[in-house]
């Protein structure tokens, strides 16, 4: 799985289709989607008219609560509307009545070729300790919220000691908390230093910390930019002072 991607939260119809596209076309090879975005159609409509070897893509997709209690109808109406040959990794999007169950489904899904991978959405370590003894495939990833102002330090060594990878949604700070974030003095310094910006910055931060990372945007430039980050690199004094920002402000609700 590449380390840096695009999230498709919120990007709609010829908007998904458009990003998807210009992220592809940047060489970015990891996508984001799940059922409750209503862009799975779209996100496969991209990857189907890029041209580029299906086996080059990493798409990961997730099963809504809402759909816990029919995960195996669930699978096949991801896989149909992908429609791309199989899903690279699927996800529960967080805790939920009956997710034992439906992650069981995702195993069977698993041994049947149409999944190549599972994990989890918005688990945290209480959540993780009920869960994971429930279960036979560690999952392969968890997927919680990440940036400077909600660091969850002690949940990603808690994952990470599990030996499972971390991916950060809302790496930028998410929608109406972004501009604050990239406007920070701190990263605002350090992105000088490097003549970067300040996103560069914070998802270059999350690298380091072995976090993957996958910002959304629609935006062609930021989509490009957001993929250049692997030409510099953060001192530990400069990731120290990233540190130290950290609020335990959560941005969503889960």
């Amino acid at each position: 799985m590449p380390i840096s991607g695009l999230g498709t939260y919120s990007l709609k119809e010829e908007v998904c289709v458009r990003s998807v596209s210009e992220h592809l076309k940047a060489g970015g090879r990891l996508i984001d989607t799940a059922f409750i975005y209503g862009n799975e159609k779209c996100v496969g409509q991209a990857v189907r008219q890029s041209g580029i070897p299906r086996e080059e893509i990493f798409i990961i997709t997730k099963l809504y609560p809402s759909q816990y209690a029919r995960a195996e109808a669930a699978i096949e109406e991801a896989f149909q509307k992908l429609d791309v040959g199989y899903i690279d990794m699927m996800l529960l999007h967080h805790p939920g009545r009956q997710d034992v169950e439906a992650y069981k489904a995702m195993e069977e899904a698993v041994k049947d070729g149409k999944i190549r991978s599972i994990g989890l959405s918005c688990y945290y370590i209480t959540e993780l300790d009920k869960f994971l003894p429930q279960i036979t495939i560690t999952p392969a990833l968890v997927q919680n919220e990440i940036h400077p102002y909600y660091q969850d330090n002690n949940v990603i060594l808690f994952i990470q000691s599990k030996g499972i990878v971390v991916q950060g949604w809302y790496p930028l700070g998410g929608r109406g908390h972004t501009k604050e974030l990239l406007n920070n003095p701190t990263i605002l310094e350090i992105a000088q230093a490097h003549n970067k910006s300040s996103a560069q910055v914070i998802l270059r931060w999350n690298l380091q910390k072995s976090v993957v990372v996958i910002p959304g945007s629609s935006n062609p430039d930021h989509i490009r930019e957001n993929l250049n980050i692997f030409d510099f690199e953060l001192t530990e004094e400069e990731m120290a002072k990233i540190n130290t920002l950290d609020r335990n402000e959560k941005h969503d609700w889960y």
